[in-house]
């Protein structure tokens, strides 16, 4: 059997490979502009416009090409060097949020709400994290908060069998809000450690729908005031730019405490990631390379800032 160190080897490595798309970009952009130029204001400013183009976000880019100033300026600094540079500054701003989703033992059920738009790999993750509890001795109910869909239903049922969780759902359509209050009640008559409640894929434009995540939470804190504990957005890194209007509009309706950031394998979005971190300060728990159980891993600030810009670990 694997042991726990090669899974994280492993996963590290798909990450790195998963991100090529993105450090490519950087790395072609920074090695164009400091293998041939001194480093003067000109370059510094079309330095900046590449970590835009990165997704790092315009007020990261303007944060690292003046700490590059400042370190460098008027002098030939090659790209290795730049690229050292900037990962340093990357895992500076990454390094605060990089939390793991931590489960209080003295809070039964602990409750978890996941929100997300459609396609994020939500209930993936409610699978994953379902798994990880099980293989740690924890009794997990599963709560098919997302009605509107009978596949998300039906994909929450298979991972509930798989991982030995106990499923509570109703009827495609029924109220959702239904469905967490039956999540507490079944949680607490088994005794259960953690109560994870699926909810219905939701854009945040969609003002009906954000309502009735309002109106889940209600239900759950009548049950429960100091529920939910955890409240975690599922953010597909594909979507780059539009994940950040994402937080702000889940945060808003439902209190975001942490995020799980997904797909990150393949996308030339990656640095999203330093964006959100940068402006909201939302803890980052886990990310995820692919559909595998082990596929989602806690986030490492260092392992991630290097690998954004194509460097080892």
């Amino acid at each position: 059997m694997t042991d726990t160190s090669d899974k994280t080897t492993g996963f590290w490595k798909r990450l790195t490979q998963g991100l090529t798309r993105t450090a490519t970009e950087l790395q072609t952009g920074i090695t164009d502009l400091f293998t041939k130029r001194q480093l003067d204001a000109s370059t510094i400013e079309d330095f900046e416009d590449v970590l835009i183009r990165a997704d790092l976000g315009v007020e990261n880019a303007a944060h690292i090409a003046e700490i590059l100033r400042l370190g460098l300026f008027d002098r030939k600094a090659g790209a290795d060097e730049v690229r050292e540079a900037v990962a340093h500054e990357i895992e500076a701003i990454l390094a605060p949020v990089a939390r793991p989703l931590t489960f209080d033992p003295a809070t039964k059920p602990f409750v978890l709400l996941m929100v997300g738009v459609n396609g994020s790999g939500k209930t993936t993750t409610i699978g994953k994290l379902a798994s990880t509890l099980k293989a740690q001795g924890k009794k997990v109910v599963l709560a098919a908060g997302d009605t509107f869909r009978a596949a998300a239903v039906e994909q929450l049922r298979v991972w509930a069998e798989r991982t030995g969780a106990t499923l509570v759902a109703r009827a495609p359509g029924a109220d959702a809000a239904g469905v967490a209050f039956d999540g507490i009640e079944k949680a607490r008559a088994e005794g259960a450690d953690v109560l994870i409640i699926d909810t219905a894929g939701r854009l945040q434009n969609r003002a009906e729908l954000m309502a009735e995540l309002e109106k889940i939470v209600r239900v759950i804190k009548k049950q429960d005031p100091t529920a939910p504990h955890a409240v975690v957005l599922t953010l597909d890194a594909t979507v780059g730019q539009n994940a950040l209007l994402q937080v702000e509009a889940f945060q808003r309706v439902a209190g975001v405490t942490g995020l799980v950031m997904t797909k990150l394998d393949g996308t030339a979005r990656g640095g999203i990631l330093v964006a959100i971190a940068a402006k909201y300060r939302l803890p980052v728990h886990l990310i995820g390379v692919g559909e595998g159980v082990d596929d989602l891993q806690p986030f490492a600030a260092r392992d991630f800032a290097r690998a954004v810009v194509g460097l080892e670990s």
